[in-house]
């Protein structure tokens, strides 16, 4: 596999190689440094997916809507309590109306909220799994022998709007990953054809002395692999040193949904092989494009 980096020192001389010179190098640093960039985005917004929906997909939320508070709070105590008898549930909690209150504060203000609206009771129910949309229809159907005007929703469904924005940017960021390695394979097209115009002369020379087109082709396929990985290195560790300072500036914030943005050690792996990817993505293209060249040179 890697048999294109021992050839020997005589036949690399035949077509002399610059030392990191050129464009090459840079350009290759710039597209994985943004490849990087946008991988990490990708894999923290699908990390912050799965542990959010980790989180909620077994939780659930009861609401009793009543206008009396005592009937309201007699309804909210007598539905918990048949709710703990349920195998379903595992965890029942009823918020206090200070809580409510709390909740609806940034929408309502703070003037006497629950004598001007009346607010609905509130339950928090933890599962003992995920639940399926039957089974939360067979306890609304429970709860409305109890609260006429009982809602019962997976606490999932409350920010699916949220996470299908996520989504939609984490497709983004993997679709820019796809577009990146395009732009990284046309630049190794475009470095190629340039060598190979720059070393005619002596490709028809070693033509004539016997060369064939593979060997010709593993001298340009080494030179361009040593210039993909060497600059895939600096895209990587300028890369990592930006993913760094973003994660410690969210870290800052201290929002729980900003924290669970974060990558876990397969999201690292990946990353770190990126430059490896890019220099076989480099190896592969150089070879298509210099054994095609060298078929119509002679």
């Amino acid at each position: 596999m890697f048999k294109f980096f021992v050839i020997p020192a005589h036949d690399r001389r035949l077509i002399p190689e610059g030392r990191l010179s050129g464009p090459m190098p840079w350009v290759i640093a710039i597209m994985i440094f943004l490849t990087v960039l946008a991988a990490a985005a990708g894999l923290a917004m699908t990390q912050a997916m799965i542990d959010v929906s980790d989180e909620l997909s077994s939780k659930a939320t009861v609401q009793i809507i009543e206008a009396n508070p005592q009937t309201r709070s007699r309804q909210a105590g007598v539905a918990a309590e048949r709710l703990r008898s349920l195998p379903l549930i595992k965890e029942v909690r009823v918020l206090p109306s200070e809580e409510i209150e709390a909740l609806m504060e940034p929408w309502l203000g703070t003037q006497d909220i629950a004598d001007n609206i009346p607010l609905p009771a509130l339950i928090d129910l933890k599962l003992v799994r995920v639940a399926t949309e039957a089974e939360y229809q067979s306890l609304r159907d429970t709860l409305q022998s109890i609260a006429p005007e009982v809602r019962v929703e997976p606490s999932s469904s409350y920010i699916a709007p949220v996470v299908s924005l996520v989504r939609s940017f984490q497709w983004i960021a993997f679709g820019l990953v796809g577009l990146l390695a395009l732009a990284t394979a046309a630049a190794v097209i475009i470095a190629a054809r340039s060598a190979l115009n720059t070393h005619r002369e002596t490709i028809a020379v070693v033509h004539l002395l016997g060369g064939t087109d593979q060997q010709i082709s593993r001298l340009f396929q080494r030179r361009i692999a040593l210039d993909a990985l060497f600059g895939g290195l600096i895209g990587l560790i300028g890369g990592i040193l930006i993913i760094w300072l973003i994660s410690s500036q969210l870290t800052a914030l201290g929002s729980g949904l900003v924290q669970s943005v974060g990558l876990n050690w397969w999201s690292w792996l990946i990353i770190v092989t990126i430059p490896i990817l890019g220099m076989f993505l480099a190896m592969v293209t150089a070879k298509l494009t210099v054994t095609g060249a060298l078929k119509k040179i002679l």
